[in-house]
């Protein structure tokens, strides 16, 4: 690994502890030819499945990507870096439990749904109008309700908006 500082080779580990999650390393490191400090993740890599898209295509699984359309529903929401690392982090761990070799990028879309639903309802309806596509207002409108019930139904959680009629 280069040091984002000289591009040296050469660096030592100051320090290294988990993550959070406990899913990666953490390590802070020091170049031995400028002194600069920098931190690296350390995580297992799993064989996530492959990616079908809606037109057949086949693409790796992206981490960054998933993590993009994340910060994009949760933009100007009280949504921490660290709540959409743990959506991340939560999406792999049943990606890697299904054990297929293939998923489709709706299951996947749906996995997320689930859980920004439960994160951000404004998020949740941001992703899910991009990903469902909404054709008119009046599936727009469906979608709010059917969320709108479900806030309803469920006993209040400390934290959770739930929206007004």
């Amino acid at each position: 690994m280069k040091c984002p500082g000289c591009g040296a080779l050469e660096h030592k580990v100051i320090d290294s502890r988990p993550t959070g999650a406990n899913d990666a390393i953490r390590r802070r490191r020091e170049c031995e030819s400028c002194g600069r400090r920098f931190t690296t993740y350390e995580r297992l890599e799993e064989a996530m499945p492959l990616i079908v898209k809606k037109d057949g295509r086949r693409e790796a699984y992206d981490r960054h990507k998933l993590l993009l359309g994340l910060e994009r529903a949760c933009q100007k929401r009280p949504v921490s870096a660290a709540a959409r690392d743990e959506v991340a982090n939560a999406v792999e761990r049943e990606l890697e439990a299904t054990g297929d070799k293939e998923i489709p990028s709706s299951a996947i879309g749906e996995i997320v749904m689930n859980h920004l639903r439960d994160l951000d309802q404004v998020a949740y309806v941001r992703f899910a109008s991009v990903y469902r596509q909404f054709d008119d207002i009046g599936e727009f409108l469906d979608e709010l309700q059917r969320l709108t019930h479900r806030a309803h139904a469920r006993p209040s959680t400390p934290g959770v908006k739930v929206p007004r009629e």
